[in-house]
C-alpha cells in the first residue's frame, strides 16, 4: 500500500525546501503523482531517496573511531544504569506511600468503628430519656388531675 502526501507535507515532514524536492522529482529521484494540480509524493520511498546511497558515503564511516563508539556504548550503559535506579527508588517511595495510606485507612476506619459505638450509645440513652419523659408526662398528668378533682371537692 503506498501512501501519497503533498508536496508541502512532505517538504514539512523531511524538513527541507520545495525547490530541492521539485528537484528531485524532475532528477527522478522521487515517485510522484499528479492529481487535482497536487504534487503527491510517495512517502516510504520518497524518505528512503533522501537517505544517502552506501556508495556515496564517503571516508565518514572510517573517521569515527573506536573510542567514539566506546564512550557512546558506555554513556548509553550509564544512562540506563542511571534510569533503573531511579526506577528503584521510585517503586520504593511508592512502596512507602502505600503503606503509609494503608496505616492511614485503618486509623480511619478504627476511629469511624469508634464513632458508630458512641452514636450506638447515644442512641440508646436518647431512646431511654425520652421513654422517662413520657412516663413523667403520664405521672404529672394524673397528679395534677387528681389534684384538680381534690380541688374541686
Amino acid at each position: 500500500m503506498q501512501t501519497y502526501l503533498e508536496l508541502k507535507e512532505f517538504c514539512k515532514l523531511v524538513h527541507l525546501d520545495e525547490e530541492v524536492v521539485l528537484t528531485m522529482i524532475e532528477k527522478g529521484s522521487l515517485k510522484h503523482k499528479k492529481e487535482d494540480d497536487k504534487i503527491l509524493i510517495e512517502a516510504s520511498t520518497g524518505t528512503f531517496a533522501l537517505m544517502p546511497n552506501t556508495n556515496s558515503i564517503q571516508t565518514s564511516q572510517q573517521q569515527i573511531t573506536g573510542n567514539f563508539v566506546e564512550k557512546t556504548i558506555g554513556t548509553i550503559l550509564n544512562l540506563h544504569e542511571k534510569v533503573l535506579d531511579a526506577k528503584d527508588e521510585t517503586l520504593e517511595v511508592l512502596k512507602n506511600e502505600n503503606a503509609f495510606l494503608k496505616e492511614a485507612l485503618y486509623s480511619v476506619q478504627e476511629l469511624y468503628d469508634a464513632d458508630r459505638k458512641v452514636i450506638e450509645s447515644l442512641n440508646a440513652e436518647l431512646t431511654a430519656s425520652r421513654e422517662e419523659i413520657e412516663f413523667l408526662k403520664r405521672k404529672y398528668k394524673l397528679m395534677w388531675n387528681k389534684a384538680v378533682e381534690n380541688y374541686k371537692k
